[in-house]
């Protein structure tokens, strides 16, 4: 076979020469793309510490990070999630790496609304978070001993109470509604209707009303967490753990966090 000269290299057919220099710019582009993926994965590559791979967290790498550094990630992991750039897709591996263990970061009450599923909006795998849903975001003693678990002994290093705009639980609330059991379940958010100081129409119809309840409602449960969990209430004093509070926007997909 004969060789071919670096003179005769330099003059490949011109159509040769533009898809070789195509090809480099694509793949160069591609390797651009992946890097600035890794680089900005937050949560996932805050947690796991490898982004592209997106394995279940270990034990080592949540005990490495502090309760600000978890809220910051869920912060970054919301931001991604309003830019259509998520990067916690591959729950199957996920999934596998955790089926015999689990070390999630955090645990989240948040509310039953299909439009507001904590993992999905926070950019959030499998194994991360404890998730406990209940309507109107309310802490009960079932949902305190499952935060004392996932803290106390699962080592959770954050407890959220994530709140939504337009919730159909504090609607109910409002217009003081009954219905079988969701009757007392409601009448655990009333005393945060009568604690939103407002001016302004305050009906189920107003739904700046309805948003600020939601909030003060946030707040409340938060205190009640701090008063009827002296196991929580503890880890927090040590520093171990972080009680923090967010409402969840479902016009903007943006998550604010109160404290």
């Amino acid at each position: 076979m004969s060789k071919v000269s670096s003179k005769d290299a330099d003059h490949k057919p011109a159509e040769t020469k533009y898809a070789h220099d195509v090809s480099g710019t694509l793949l160069g582009r591609r390797r651009l793309l992946v890097a600035a993926s890794v680089a900005g994965a937050g949560l996932l590559a805050g947690l796991r510490g490898n982004a592209a791979h997106a394995a279940a967290l270990t034990k080592e790498q949540r005990d490495r990070m502090s309760p600000d550094q978890i809220l910051a990630a869920m912060k970054r992991g919301n931001e991604r999630f309003r830019r259509g750039q998520g990067v916690a897709a591959p729950y199957l591996a996920q999934q596998r790496a955790s089926a015999k263990g689990q070390y999630p970061a955090a645990v989240i009450l948040s509310c039953i609304d299909s439009r507001a599923p904590a993992e999905l909006i926070m950019d959030l795998g499998i194994a991360d978070i404890f998730n406990a849903r209940v309507a109107g975001n309310i802490a009960n003693d079932d949902i305190l001993g499952s935060m004392e678990f996932a803290c106390q002994l699962a080592g959770a290093k954050v407890v959220l109470v994530m709140g939504h705009t337009a919730c159909g639980a504090i609607k109910g609330a409002i217009d003081n509604a009954e219905l079988g059991n969701l009757t007392g379940l409601l009448a655990k958010i009333k005393p945060a209707v009568q604690a939103t100081a407002y001016t302004g129409e305050r009906t189920a119809k107003n739904y700046d009303f309805v948003d600020a309840v939601a909030r003060t409602n946030v707040e409340l449960t938060l205190a009640k967490i701090r008063e009827h969990s002296p196991v929580l209430r503890q880890l927090e004093s040590q520093g171990a753990i972080k009680i923090a509070g967010a409402m969840y926007n479902l016009n903007t997909a943006e998550v604010d966090f109160l404290s």
